[in-house]
């Protein structure tokens, strides 16, 4: 019901979504009804807005609405009428494969990375895709949380750190509330991932802005959380 639009969340009672009537949500102005081409147009353009890149499953995975079917269908349209561009995609192995982009695309160069150190949730937007980020970055992850502890290869809930456009390794942290302090277990560092001084610093740099961004007062580091 959700999905289709017959009803619309209302508010939020701690995690729990209270759904109501989409009338009684949404003013009637901003409503409207499309039709499945219309919708399936939105999607594509939307998903490939959003990536910069992507194959037709990837447009089609998106927003989870789509047929592999369909978003195969779109790109192979929207090429025919030069609405997109085919290009070539340097994975992290070297594997070139093809890809769609909206043409002008490259007309403006991105802006240069910035080296500082960033700790993403296991929710960006970069990493959604995980088979994505792994041909892109040549990095595996995935969320351990209903891994049995014993099976687990990391931990519980781990975090990917980035810096600049590099995946370098993963980190376990928790906020101990009782406490207020941010507790880390351990840093486990990407293979061919040197942990130098200024990375380290980068790296400790950051921990402090997640405290502070937590509402934590000081962080606790585990004796062996510096891990090959």
């Amino acid at each position: 019901l959700w999905r289709t639009g017959q009803i619309a969340v209302a508010r939020r009672e701690g995690f729990r979504k209270v759904y109501d009537l989409t009338e009684r949500v949404i003013p009637a102005a901003h409503c409207r009804v499309v039709d499945e081409a219309a919708s399936i147009d939105w999607a594509c353009l939307g998903a490939l807005d959003r990536l910069g890149f992507a194959t037709a499953a990837e447009v089609g995975g998106f927003f989870a609405l789509l047929t592999p079917g369909q978003a195969k269908d779109w790109c192979r349209d929207a090429l025919a009428a030069g609405r997109i561009a085919v290009v070539d995609i340097e994975g992290a192995d070297g594997r070139v494969r093809p890809a769609f982009m909206a043409p002008g695309t490259l007309d403006v160069a991105p802006p240069d990375p910035v080296d500082r150190v960033r700790i993403l949730s296991p929710f960006d937007p970069a990493l959604r895709d995980r088979h994505r980020v792994q041909d892109l970055f040549d990095f595996h992850y995935r969320i351990e949380i209903f891994v049995p502890e014993a099976k687990r290869q990391y931990g519980y809930y781990v975090f990917p750190v980035l810096e600049g456009d590099r995946l370098i390794g993963r980190i376990d942290m928790k906020a101990d509330r009782n406490r207020q302090r941010l507790t880390v277990r351990a840093f486990w560092a990407e293979a061919g991932v040197p942990l130098g001084k200024g990375r380290l610093a980068r790296l400790l740099a950051e921990l402090d802005r997640v405290a502070v961004f937590a509402d934590l007062n000081a962080i606790d580091m585990a004796p062996d959380w510096l891990r090959a």
